[in-house]
């Protein structure tokens, strides 16, 4: 009787958060992000004469021609969906253009990041340093340093344009703009991964992701997508207060390899049997060239649960991986040792799941 007292406790939970629609932790937060706007803000930062706070969350958006500038803080901005800036202690970005199709951000001083995670050919992503512009091709994670006259590429590529010179900088290569010869060149991964730019910048993509996944499922109403949901884009999380992005479809993964479920995945994946339950997750994807599966790598697990009503621990998955690449095993299934075998995705979302989906075959690992 207990149980079923505290199961039945659990679906009103759950109905009641499945009922919410996208709200803010005060009344001015508009339901609707675009580019400029604040994710999150530390310490001291302010937009023009304006000094930022938690309360600016949401609410303040870096307009045409404006500066965010930071001392002894830190803040986070959206960009694009999937896309966020990040700008570090003593330093200072203005937004050149807004558009989704035409965005546009200036390092005026110090050092900003920028996390890709869903870029698309319409989107127009470009970052102005020292007198040269970057354009963003790939998802990925960009550091431009402007008092080192920097532009890093961590993982993804873009082609930097300095004077009437073209230069492409791929993953694990940086520019120097000061150099007398344009040249690109590897640097440390490791060393620049302890910087705290860097480590903060980790960090926040992990808590925007587990927003993620405590939001996507709350858009699914018996089994369709719910009200507030208005496609690809950014959401509203009371819980973390802040903007998380949500795509349309499948599952996509960040630089720094955390998941970001679309609705129907993250219900999937989070809910069953009407309540939330915990999990053992595989931690690795990624695709086999030579197999028509994927691989599915199990150890090691990470633990989680996805619940739409408490933070939760994102699934983390190859930070190479990006798109549609991450099939999961199903809830309350576990995966055999050989992963992918006999034409079957076994394992599969609840009730069965996905059988017969895939040729060949991927051992797992």
């Amino acid at each position: 009787m207990r149980n079923l007292g505290l199961k039945a406790f659990g679906c009103l939970i759950v109905a009641a958060a499945l009922s919410l629609p996208t709200w803010a932790a005060n009344s001015s937060t508009p339901t609707t992000a675009y580019p400029g706007t604040l994710n999150y803000v530390e310490g001291q930062a302010s937009i023009g004469s304006e000094g930022l706070s938690s309360k600016s969350i949401g609410v303040a958006q870096l307009q045409p021609g404006q500066s965010i500038t930071t001392e002894n803080g830190r803040a986070e901005l959206l960009l694009i969906p999937g896309a966020f800036l990040r700008v570090g202690n003593d330093s200072a970005v203005k937004m050149v253009s807004p558009d989704l199709t035409n965005t546009e951000v200036a390092v005026e001083k110090g050092q900003a990041t920028i996390e890709v995670t869903d870029l698309h050919s319409q989107n127009d992503l470009q970052v102005q340093e020292n007198g040269a512009t970057a354009q963003i091709e790939k998802n990925g994670f960009y550091d431009f340093d402007a008092a080192q006259n920097l532009v890093r590429v961590l993982d993804g590529q873009a082609t930097v344009q300095v004077n009437d010179r073209n230069v492409k900088v791929k993953g694990g290569h940086e520019l120097n703009l000061a150099a007398p010869k344009l040249k690109t060149e590897k640097f440390d991964k490791s060393a620049y991964e302890e910087s705290s730019l860097y480590k903060w910048s980790s960090l926040r993509s992990a808590y925007v992701a587990e927003a993620n996944a405590d939001l996507a499922p709350t858009y699914i109403v018996n089994g369709g997508y719910g009200p507030g949901w208005i496609g690809a884009g950014w959401y509203w999380s009371p819980w973390f207060n802040c903007y998380t992005f949500v795509p349309v479809g499948g599952v996509f993964y960040s630089p720094f390899g955390w998941g970001f479920y679309s609705p129907f995945w993250g219900y999937n994946l989070g809910f069953y049997a009407g309540h939330p339950i915990y999990r053992h997750l595989p931690h690795h994807f990624s695709p086999d060239p030579h197999a028509w599966g994927p691989i599915v790598r199990t150890p090691p697990l990470a633990h989680g649960h996805m619940s739409g009503l408490a933070p939760s621990s994102p699934l983390k998955a190859n930070p190479r991986a990006f798109g549609l690449q991450g099939m999961h095993s199903g809830i309350g299934h576990s995966m055999g040792p050989r992963g992918f075998e006999g034409g079957g995705f076994r394992g599969g979302m609840p009730l069965g799941g996905f059988r017969g989906g895939f040729a060949g075959r991927g051992p797992g690992r």
